[in-house]
């Protein structure tokens, strides 16, 4: 009887590498990327609890999670659930929907630096947030 050893697991932040990969730097003449949305909603609550010079811990606290789990959400490591996301807006002093607001501004000016100039610049851009059902 032959028996064989289980592998061994797979390295799990491997796996979210492989799932979810950073964008690399462009090559020169190559348009850079937009912005991942995790990265720019990690951005903004670290700005805003920094604004208001508030720690990790008194954040995490204040919004029922972990601060170890708002690090990485603010890193753009973890893509929080809304109901995370409004509970650290919450925390914030501030609703889902600002920090939805002020992503959505990031994500406009990002496009803006990255689009190509003329007309095809303009397609597909809005001016205000654009929600679909």
């Amino acid at each position: 009887m032959t028996t064989h050893a289980a592998p061994a697991p797979a390295d799990p932040r491997t796996r979210i590498v492989a799932l979810h990969p950073r964008p690399e730097a462009p090559q020169p003449g190559q348009q850079p990327r937009e912005p991942l949305l995790r990265d720019v909603v990690g951005g903004v609550l670290r700005r805003e609890r920094l604004a208001q010079e508030r720690t990790l811990k008194d954040v995490a606290e204040a919004a029922r999670i972990s601060v170890p789990y708002l690090s990485e959400l603010e890193r753009g490591r973890k893509e929080g659930s809304s109901e995370v996301l409004a509970a650290a807006a919450r925390a914030l002093g501030l609703g889902l929907g600002d920090v939805l607001s002020l992503v959505q501004q990031e994500l406009v000016a990002a496009r803006s630096a990255t689009a190509p100039r003329g007309r095809a610049a303009t397609a597909g851009r809005y001016g205000g947030l654009c929600l679909a059902a």
